[in-house]
C-alpha cells in the first residue's frame, strides 16, 4: 500500500470543496478543511482528512447538519452550557472555544459544558487556541456513537474512545499539549492501519470473542471486536470520567448503546480554562516550569531514544517535517475521499485537481 503526498493548501482546498458541496457556507467549509489537514500535518492521520467520508455519510443520513451554531442553554458569566445541535465539530468547537476564551479573560476562569456537537476532531486544536491566548485549558470529551471500547475486565464494546486534553502555555518556549484518547489507540488509527494492510501491537484490540488480536479489522469491519483502554483499569477509570463529565454533566448524554449502523458521531466536551496571570502565581509558575523542564530534558536517553520530550513536541516536529516533505495519504483513504465527493455530485477529477494545486 503506497501513500500519495499533498501540500497543505491544495489539500485544504480539496476538502473545503467537499464540505461546500455538502451545504457548508464558505467560512465553515474552510474551518473544516483547515482543522482536518492540521491533524494530518501534526501526524494525527486518524483525525485528518480520512474522516471526511464518514462526515459525508453522516450528512446524507441526517445525523450531521451544516452551518449550525452553538445554542446557549445557560449563561452564568464564567459558566456556559451550550448545545452543538449536531453541527460540524470543527465549527461548533471553534465557536465554543472562542466563547470560553472570552469568558476566561473576563473572569479569570471559565467552565463551558458543550453537548451534542458532531465529531470535534483533534481536541488539541481547541487547547492550542486557548494556549495562544495565554490560557491553561483542560478538556474532557465523550463519544456518542456505536460503542468501540471494552470496559476493564469486559469482553465486549461499552463506550467510546473518550479523549482527554490538557494545554499549558510555557514562558519562552512552545507549550505543553497532552492530547490523548483513553483507549489504547484512537479508533481512526485502526482504520489507517487497516487501509495500509498493517498489523497493530497487541494490547490495542480484542476480537469478537475477547481474545487479543494484532489484526485491525476487528476495529473496522463487522463483526467488530473491541478496543482496549490504555493502562488497564487506569485508562478505564478516566474513560468513565469522560462519559460522566463530557456526556452526562454537559447534558449531551452518554453512549448511544443501541446504535449499530448510524454514521454520525456526537461529542460532549467539558472545558475548563484558567488565566494563570490572574492566580497571582505567575512568577513562580514561570520559574518552576522552566527549571522542571530543564531537569526532565537532562535525563539520559533510554536505548532507542535520542532525547526526552514533553507532550506537544512530537506533533510540532511532525508538522515541520510534513510542511517540508508533504502530507502522506494512503491510497485506500484517498479512494474513500473521492467516493465521498461523488456522493455529493462532485467529479473526482475536480478533487484530484484541487488537491494537486489546480
Amino acid at each position: 500500500m503506497t501513500d500519495r503526498t499533498f501540500r497543505k493548501e491544495p489539500l485544504e482546498n480539496a476538502v473545503a470543496a467537499i464540505a461546500a458541496a455538502g451545504g457548508s457556507e464558505p467560512g465553515e467549509a474552510r474551518l473544516i478543511a483547515e482543522n482536518l489537514v492540521m491533524a494530518n500535518l501534526s501526524g494525527h492521520d486518524s483525525h485528518g482528512v480520512g474522516m471526511m467520508p464518514r462526515y459525508v455519510d453522516a450528512l446524507l443520513e441526517g445525523g450531521l447538519h451544516a452551518n449550525r451554531k452553538p445554542a446557549v442553554k445557560l449563561d452564568a458569566g464564567a459558566m456556559l452550557v451550550l448545545d452543538g445541535q449536531a453541527g460540524y465539530g470543527q465549527s461548533i468547537g471553534f465557536e465554543a472555544t472562542r466563547m470560553a476564551i472570552a469568558r476566561a479573560k473576563q473572569h479569570g476562569a471559565a467552565i463551558v459544558a458543550l453537548g451534542n456537537s458532531h465529531h470535534l476532531g483533534r481536541i488539541g486544536h481547541w487547547a492550542e487556541m486557548a494556549i495562544a491566548e495565554g490560557l491553561v485549558s483542560m478538556h474532557f470529551v465523550n463519544v456518542r456513537s456505536f460503542a468501540r471500547v471494552a470496559a476493564f475486565g469486559g469482553a465486549d464494546r461499552r463506550f467510546g474512545t473518550n479523549p482527554v486534553c490538557i494545554g499549558i502555555p510555557l514562558q519562552g518556549e512552545a507549550p505543553f499539549v497532552l492530547d490523548m484518547a483513553t483507549s489504547a489507540v484512537a479508533q481512526g488509527k485502526l482504520r489507517v492501519a487497516h487501509n495500509k494492510r498493517k498489523k497493530i501491537p497487541l494490547g490495542w484490540l480484542i476480537d469478537d470473542q475477547g481474545n487479543p488480536s494484532d489484526d485491525p479489522r476487528w476495529g473496522v469491519l463487522s463483526p467488530l471486536g473491541a478496543m482496549l483502554t490504555f493502562g488497564g483499569h487506569k485508562g478505564y477509570g478516566l474513560a468513565v470520567a469522560c462519559d460522566l463529565l463530557g456526556g452526562a454533566l454537559t447534558g449531551g448524554g452518554v453512549n448511544d448503546y443501541e446504535n449499530k449502523t448510524r454514521r454520525r458521531v456526537l461529542n460532549g466536551m467539558l472545558s475548563i480554562l484558567i488565566d494563570p496571570q490572574r492566580l497571582g502565581t505567575q512568577a513562580s509558575f514561570e520559574k518552576e516550569t522552566r527549571d522542571y523542564l530543564a531537569w526532565l530534558r537532562a535525563s539520559r536517553p533510554a536505548p532507542g531514544f535520542d532525547r526526552v520530550r514533553i507532550a506537544g513536541e512530537p506533533e510540532r516536529e511532525t508538522r515541520a517535517k510534513r510542511a517540508k516533505e508533504g502530507i502522506p495519504v494512503d491510497d485506500e483513504t484517498w479512494k474513500e475521499i473521492l467516493a465521498a465527493a461523488t456522493k455529493l455530485k462532485l467529479a473526482p477529477g475536480r478533487i484530484e485537481a484541487l488537491a494537486r494545486g489546480g
